[in-house]
């Protein structure tokens, strides 16, 4: 990393307010509780913002910068980074559109800048085909549509402010469509569910969300997709975007979990010798190990965002470039993670310390799309073609 890069990132998320976000991540977690306060900071500083036009009021930053960023702020808080990375999703998608031409997206840039929030509401139960298919109803109405379904994995539920939906339109049995909306806090019909209480990424506080009859107006129906694997732009953006983000995410935890390795070893002391345990043979080559596979992650995921900034044209082969950066950094982060326990000794078993939290907000990374099945067939069939 070089200097103007560290500026940056200092200047963007200060020493003093990541030191803030990382003694109340612990208290969170405890609680199961939203990071509240994270994010009325993160809004202070411009965070919402990040991907938002100058003209409103934004910071305009490239996918490579807000990946960074993000790598910086999951070293502190992983849940707060996660919670916030579904709004950053959202306003990546609508830079990555417009710095391709489409401006459809631009409003949503223009209120994320403003302090409006934006959550994810794609994910469903049982929907191994995430993007090219929904569970969720989607009826045309005068005006508009109706969403009915359940959303589950939705982040930021407490504080989100615009929701992005998503579901199938069959009124025209030959073809069906994909319909995207949003929908804003005040609209009748949702329910959040109060059923959040997993192992780790407790202060995403990422709830189901169930959808009744919920109207979506013209105005905010964004688009209309034929079902199944397609190339528009959209499932592009959303894809990028989303795995990208998340790999940063995920590399950030790796790099704190090596960073507190470090530090334990060379604290501790062996009885045996009267050596400093960053002494011994087989400490320094499982930290060297983990220190190699971790070191490898970050470059890969910026060369593929810098690509995605640059508006290079991959073609078919965008979908491997974006999945293997998130599988790569997900399970590097967690044989790192694995790693820093191994040699930090039995107090790093205590479930209110800084490591047992890592080890279990790292486990999330099993569980976002695309998952370890997926990504291999998406490989399988880059190089191998189509099963025949």
């Amino acid at each position: 990393m070089t200097e103007t890069q560290r500026i940056f990132l200092a200047n963007v998320l200060p020493d003093d307010l990541l030191e803030r976000v990382r003694n109340r991540a612990s208290g969170y977690d405890e609680r199961n509780t939203f990071f509240d306060e994270d994010l009325e900071e993160l809004r202070e500083h411009g965070y919402l913002g990040l991907f938002s036009k100058h003209e409103h009021g934004g910071r305009n930053y490239s996918l490579e910068q807000v990946s960074r960023l993000q790598t910086r702020l999951a070293a502190a808080a992983p849940a707060t980074a996660l919670g916030i990375n579904m709004h950053l999703v959202w306003t990546g998608v609508a830079k990555t559109l417009s710095d391709r031409g489409d401006t459809s997206f631009d409003w949503l840039l223009e209120e994320a800048a403003a302090g409006e929030v934006f959550a994810f509401g794609i994910s469903e139960a049982g929907n191994d085909e995430v993007l090219f298919n929904s569970s969720t109803t989607a009826t045309p109405v005068d005006g508009g549509y109706r969403f009915s379904g359940v959303k589950i994995f939705t982040s930021l539920s407490p504080a989100w402010t615009r929701l992005g939906i998503f579901g199938r339109d069959d009124s025209d049995p030959s073809n069906p469509q994909l319909v995207f909306g949003f929908i804003t806090r005040e609209t009748e019909g949702y329910s959040i569910s109060e059923d959040w209480n997993p192992l780790g990424m407790r202060a995403t506080q990422s709830r189901s969300t169930v959808l009744h009859d919920v109207f979506v107006p013209d105005n905010r129906v964004v688009r209309h997709i034929p079902v199944g694997p397609n190339a528009d732009p959209l499932t592009f953006a959303i894809f990028a975007n989303f795995e990208l983000l998340l790999a940063s995410v995920y590399t950030g935890i790796g790099n704190r979990a090596l960073e507190l390795a470090v530090a334990t070893v060379q604290k501790r002391t062996s009885k045996k010798t009267g050596l400093p345990y960053a002494s011994d043979p087989d400490i320094r080559w499982r930290i060297a190990h983990a220190a190699i596979d971790q070191e490898s992650v970050q470059p890969q995921i910026l060369s593929v965002a810098r690509d995605v900034d640059n508006l290079i044209d991959h073609g078919m082969g965008w979908f491997p470039r974006l999945v293997g950066p998130k599988i790569r950094a997900t399970e590097v982060a967690k044989r790192s993670v694995d790693a820093a326990i191994r040699v930090s000794g039995g107090s790093a078993y205590q479930n209110d310390g800084e490591l047992m939290r890592l080890y279990r907000d790292v486990i999330a990374g099993l569980y976002h799309p695309s998952d370890d099945e997926s990504a291999h067939s998406t490989f399988a069939t880059a190089y191998l073609g189509p099963v025949s």
